[in-house]
């Protein structure tokens, strides 16, 4: 909004630094992380009175999960609020992608909030069920996919390439809605210890940030030999707002949390970076960037496989998260070393920038 008028005004004085991304990606970092830190105490009071008894607990899961039990969930909404808040702000509304992008989130974290009512509501934690979920989620991501495809082409470029990339022609919108589901439920899967999802969402929303402001920028994607996206140095402020908005909750989701963001949250944020990815065409980078939550999908996956041809468990306990408390690791130490594991993965995905 505020671009629009500066644009209007013709960006006389001051306002003529709301013209730099680099100077809207800082100011929507500033907004999320204040709106939230502002919002946050209340509305952890409101979802409290809410919902009562909170957050279920699986019985099956570690028992040291069993004294959290009531704390409230549905912290999503306001990583949302600020998110969506500090992006309208900052953002050129003119901008398709944005809107794309804009849609996963609030479309995914709306699959979200419906199955973190029903668990709240049921006192469950069985939710809407998986089918449902999919269906929905592919339905959105194909929308969005469908209208980046529009405007980007369907190249799927190859890093550690100087500008190689494979035309995937009709196949790259589904492909690229396979990307942002994947995604979206890898980091849901990765969301059951204290802030374990929040700091490596932080952390990929940077290296996205650096990325989708070098492809934007013609010079530099050609001095690094990338491929040059128009329009998507914009998304530096969505990834901003993603990283203002959350530290504000991590803010409160520090061990111990004071709420949970649910499924609302980490199926919305996830969503947001598989989006950004696919309009930055960093798609297989986001998987080193993100190897995080691909290894914990991983090990749901390689679990369920294995147990149902073998009735044999690959790990103590899926995602690979609980395996590592079962091994004896407390909660603080697997939550911090994993942080550590995704800033090592960020700085080699960003390598590829320069490694071709």
């Amino acid at each position: 909004m505020l671009y629009l008028i500066a644009e209007h005004l013709g960006f006389p004085g001051l306002l003529n630094l709301i013209r730099y991304q680099s100077f809207r990606a800082g100011g929507a970092v500033a907004t999320a992380l204040l709106i939230g830190l502002i919002i946050g105490p209340k509305f952890i009071g409101w979802l409290r009175i809410r919902q009562g008894k909170g957050q279920p607990i699986r019985a099956d899961g570690p028992q040291t999960h069993l004294s959290k039990r009531g704390t409230p969930t549905m912290g999503g909404l306001m990583i949302l609020t600020s998110l969506t808040l500090s992006t309208l702000l900052w953002m050129d509304l003119a901008n398709t992608f944005f809107w794309a992008c804009l849609a996963v989130t609030l479309g995914f974290g709306a699959i979200g909030f419906l199955d973190d009512y029903d668990k709240v509501r049921k006192a469950s934690t069985a939710g809407v069920s998986g089918r449902t979920r999919l269906l929905l989620e592919f339905l959105i991501a194909g929308l969005a996919a469908a209208l980046i495809t529009w405007k980007a082409g369907t190249h799927l470029y190859l890093p550690f390439t100087t500008r190689m990339y494979l035309d995937l022609g009709y196949a790259y919108p589904f492909f690229a809605a396979f990307v942002i589901v994947a995604f979206g439920n890898s980091v849901n899967l990765t969301d059951g210890l204290d802030g374990l999802a929040t700091m490596p969402v932080i952390i990929a929303s940077i290296a996205l940030m650096v990325i989708a402001y070098l492809v934007g920028n013609a010079k530099f994607a050609a001095y690094l030999g990338i491929h040059h996206v128009l329009g998507a140095g914009d998304l530096t402020i969505l990834c901003g707002a993603i990283v203002g908005a959350g530290l504000a909750f991590l803010w409160f989701n520090a061990p111990p949390a004071a709420v949970f963001m649910g499924d609302t949250g980490s199926l919305a944020l996830g969503g947001a970076l598989g989006t950004i990815a696919v309009v930055a065409r960093h798609e297989i980078v986001l998987g080193i960037i993100g190897g995080l939550f691909v290894v914990e999908a991983l090990s749901v996956i390689i679990q369920v496989f294995f147990y149902k041809r073998t009735g044999k468990r690959v790990f103590r306990m899926a995602p690979i998260h609980h395996h590592f408390e079962q091994l004896g690791w407390s909660e603080p130490t697997v939550v911090i070393r994993f942080w550590i594991v995704a800033f090592v993965l960020m700085l080699a995905g960003l390598s590829t920038l320069k490694l071709r």
